[in-house]
């Protein structure tokens, strides 16, 4: 780890107040960054400001509306002036242990919106402030099911493979601009979100991970701190992968 590796930037990580979003933060804000957290979950930000050390603040926020996501990009830009780092984090996965035939239609678009909106959304209210510094580096949280496609997560899987494609678009996009727009494809990574999956969905994916375990977050933290960095500065409209060998492509 780097202390100073993000000292003086300004990083916004979605869904940061639980699992895959918080470590990321709590990573990023180790190394430097001052973090603003936007996420739904208002009753942990008291705990998460004090743990943050003046280095960063929390807005709540849902992804979804287009209104709330533009007053908030709006209001770290106020206090800082500049956004250099963006990670999508936030996400559901919806009812699972499911076949297609099964899937409510208001649990899928629900899942749709939360996953593939709110990160057209969040990217597109700060890329304005990125390409007018000629830097910034955007980060999706995408998923293996998004590449591979997990039985019984049928929105999950579909609202990750659109992430994964609306990556390659951006990348392209934005490529001559010095801003970086990567995705990242974890497998299983136990947290609350996998905790409240049905066990036997968690067996199948785990199952079908060549290492046999899960990852961490930690794991999860560690990739995406590089993928931010400016030490990633040649790859664009990728996805990372972090599978534990599952992936395919």
């Amino acid at each position: 780890m780097s202390p100073g590796r993000f000292a003086g930037q300004t990083a916004i990580v979605t869904g940061g107040a639980a699992g895959l979003g918080l470590g990321i933060a709590r990573r990023l804000h180790a190394e430097g960054a001052f973090v603003a957290i936007f996420d739904t979950a208002a009753g942990a930000f008291a705990d998460l400001t004090a743990n943050l050390e003046g280095g960063g603040m929390c807005l709540p926020v849902d992804v979804t509306d287009e209104g709330g996501v533009e007053a908030a990009v709006a209001q770290v830009l106020r206090r800082r002036g500049r956004i250099d780092v963006l990670v999508n984090s936030a996400g559901v996965t919806g009812a699972t242990n499911l076949k297609s035939h099964e899937v409510a239609l208001a649990d899928f678009e629900l899942v749709l919106r939360v996953n593939v909106r709110g990160p057209f959304l969040t990217s597109k209210h700060v890329l304005p402030a990125m390409l007018k510094r000629k830097y910034g580096r955007i980060l999706h949280i995408a998923s293996i099911a998004g590449k591979d496609g997990n039985a019984g997560m049928l929105a999950y899987s579909t609202s990750k493979a659109a992430l994964i494609g609306l990556t390659k678009v951006q990348g392209k996009e934005y490529a001559d601009t010095g801003v970086t727009i990567n995705a990242l494809a974890p497998a299983v990574i136990r947290t609350d979100m996998v905790a409240a999956m049905p066990e036997a969905q968690v067996r199948y994916m785990t199952e079908r991970i060549p290492m046999k375990r899960c990852g961490t977050v930690e794991e999860v933290a560690a990739t995406a701190a590089f993928i931010v960095s400016g030490e990633a500065s040649f790859t664009t409209g990728f996805t990372f992968d972090l599978s534990g060998g599952r992936a395919t492509y």
